[in-house]
């Protein structure tokens, strides 16, 4: 049977070494998550980012007592095979767009590398899309060249044999960084080899900030997951509902309220308790998959820091406990096939109103759920009788996951919605 994928974000970088990442796995379990995605733990370049990858075989020595060898895995095992007791599946994170401009293979095999006019090998960079001036360059990075590489059955080999390896110390699950700048064809060649050693081995695409023709790119390269944008969605547009019916087609999703990548949503503005909880129910109902990162269960403030983190960052002081609800959510969730799937969604109200109602309908079960979010993150919205969709009447239940995700009522009016809060019905 399919998982639907709940992913918790463990950041390594919060502990002193990978011996004591086994301690959090009761945590995580209680809240019900079955995956557990780690950041790049590979040996990293000058810059000390994670994403800065100096060698793909060996251990970070940041998450190594002084004791231990970066070439021996046996921490790591321990911990996979800790997972693996409590049915917990490992994603890590496959960077291979990039090395750092430092990595061994810069002088071992320097002919896989971008290299300018000058012969100096060409580190990424992005341009703003609203001012062609500002140009960002990641100094630390050098870009690979898996198309124009006189080389390219070398390099697409490495990488291939990089994927076997950890899938040999059973690791089945890849979050592979910024797949839109891989060419696709490379993408079909490293998961259909990767699916032919291991069925299970899942790949998630992360496809943030792309344009919609790069995504569609991705179709026939065999990725199982996508990640979509929902978390910048405030309900009051159609773009967001627009790309979900149109990626649905190549690979379902997975939302999140935050990823290592932004802001803490508790330390944007209101930071409130309500939003919490409203933006983590808005991302387990509107796609297949969901992600959260360490310390969201607390209202951590301190931004997931992949260069500079430390393990005091996540000593702030808990602003609440949302682990049990988060369990409840969870349940809810996988208790409903419409919610447990990618589904299909439909506006039924305007998108200019205080509150947005939308329909999401399940491919394989005929019961569909209706949302409706209070989009006023500071204060209470009264709803009446009139102003609800007519196909609200066919349904007979009612959810609070803001307030009891494990508990159900009967329909009635008018309705009074907390900030920020969401409401489902159900039949």
């Amino acid at each position: 049977m399919k998982t639907t994928p709940l992913i918790f974000n463990l950041f390594p970088r919060y502990f002193d070494t990978i011996n004591k990442w086994s301690e959090h796995l009761p945590h995580v379990q209680r809240m019900g998550f079955n995956h557990i995605f780690i950041n790049p733990f590979h040996y990293t370049g000058f810059s000390g980012s994670l994403y800065a990858v100096k060698d793909f075989y060996k251990l970070n020595p940041y998450f190594l007592r002084d004791d231990q060898d970066p070439c021996d895995f046996a921490p790591l095992k321990m911990f996979i095979a800790e997972c693996e007791k409590r049915g917990i599946r490992i994603m890590m994170d496959l960077v291979i767009n990039h090395t750092a401009i430092d990595s061994v293979l810069v002088d071992t095999r320097p002919e896989w590398f971008v290299h300018d006019t000058a012969g100096k090998i060409v580190s990424p960079f992005c341009v703003d899309p609203n001012d062609s001036g500002n140009i960002t360059v990641w100094g630390d990075l050098a870009k690979l060249d898996h198309e124009e590489t006189a080389d390219r059955q070398g390099l697409w080999s490495f990488f291939d044999e990089l994927i076997r390896f950890y899938q040999d110390m059973h690791i089945n699950c890849f979050r592979c960084d910024a797949a839109y700048q891989v060419p696709a064809d490379l993408w079909q060649h490293l998961i259909s080899s990767a699916k032919q050693r291991y069925e299970d081995t899942v790949f998630f695409a992360e496809t943030l900030g792309c344009r919609p023709d790069q995504i569609a790119e991705l179709k026939e390269t065999g990725f199982d997951y996508l990640f979509n944008s929902s978390k910048w969605w405030h309900c009051d547009a159609p773009w967001c509902l627009d790309q979900h019916n149109e990626n649905r087609g190549i690979a379902p999703s997975v939302s999140f309220a935050e990823t290592h990548d932004t802001e803490r949503l508790a330390k944007e503005g209101p930071g409130t308790l309500a939003v919490q909880k409203g933006r983590y129910v808005l991302s387990a109902v509107f796609s297949e998959g969901l992600l959260m990162p360490m310390g969201y269960e607390f209202g951590a403030t301190i931004k997931t820091d992949v260069v500079k983190g430390s393990p005091q960052d996540a000593c702030e002081r808990p602003q609440w406990d949302l682990s049990e609800w988060i369990a409840g959510i969870h349940q809810l969730k996988l208790a409903r096939p419409v919610l447990r799937e990618e589904g299909t969604w439909e506006a039924l109200w305007r998108y200019d109103d205080e509150v947005f109602f939308m329909e999401k309908h399940s491919r394989s079960d005929p019961d569909p759920v209706l949302v409706c979010v209070n989009k006023n993150q500071t204060a209470e919205t009264e709803i009446d009788a009139d102003r609800l969709p007519d196909r609200v009447h066919s349904y007979t239940k009612m959810i609070y996951p803001c307030r009891d995700p494990g508990e159900s009522c009967s329909f009635s009016t008018p309705l009074m919605l907390k900030p920020a809060e969401i409401v489902l019905w159900i039949t």
